[in-house]
């Protein structure tokens, strides 16, 4: 089974939250953005709740499916510059065309999503593809999202669930955090790497493989799985 090289690349302040909501940092999107580019990766990842903020949409309309909807992979773009890989396996965000910033989406759904989900990605272009009946397999998604789209390098954003899930699977090749000169101290906020504990299996262990002062007093630190 062959996949991508798997990178995740996170930001996160000195104690380790990766929620900047409140940080008021102007520069905080552009030296994210700016780091991330040099990846050239061919596509970028994240979960259902930072998709739904990019989507802007609340709602996808219902009774598209008249019946029933195989539960077979979609796609309708192999020839995109760059793809935007969705981890939503319920099926709930409200995508308003096939494109996300500029990439084609890709949902990555379970089986156990709704007919109507799947007439509705149908019915503006977005493809699809399965990744398990209730959970997802992260291995065989990236494995499908190589043979399929020859997705070779692939750029994990987040949210910290999903970091966490790349992570917790052992498919992440090198783990990126950018730390912003910032102390956040809100318990109540995650950090960039969650995993659940019933499903987390061991600390995964890394090689330091650079650190870079960049630009606003952070620091770029990235490691390589060992």
């Amino acid at each position: 089974m062959s996949k991508p090289h798997i990178v995740c690349h996170m930001m996160s302040s000195i104690d380790g939250r990766s929620l900047t909501d409140g940080w008021n940092l102007d520069y905080a999107t552009d030296l994210y953005e700016n780091t991330a580019a040099t990846f050239e990766a061919d596509a970028w990842v994240c979960g259902r709740v930072t998709m739904q903020e990019i989507s802007h949409g609340t709602d996808y309309p219902k009774g598209l499916a008249s019946a029933p909807v195989p539960r077979t992979d979609r796609f309708t773009n192999r020839d995109a510059s760059q793809y935007a890989i969705s981890i939503d396996p319920h099926g709930k965000v409200a995508w308003q065309s096939d494109t996300a910033l500029k990439s084609h989406v890709v949902e990555v759904l379970s089986e156990a999503v709704s007919d109507d989900y799947l007439a509705y990605l149908q019915s503006i272009g977005v493809s699809y593809l399965f990744g398990g009946k209730h959970e997802l397999d992260l291995a065989a998604v990236v494995d499908t999202l190589q043979r399929e789209l020859k997705i070779d390098k692939l750029i994990v954003e987040g949210g910290s669930h999903v970091c966490g899930a790349f992570v917790n699977a052992g498919i992440v090749d090198e783990v990126s955090v950018l730390l912003v000169p910032i102390v956040d101290g809100r318990c109540e906020h995650p950090s960039s790497f969650e995993i659940a504990m019933d499903r987390w299996t061991a600390p995964t262990s890394l090689a330091l493989k650079s650190v870079n002062k960049a630009a606003h007093g952070a620091v770029w630190l990235r490691y390589t799985k060992t």
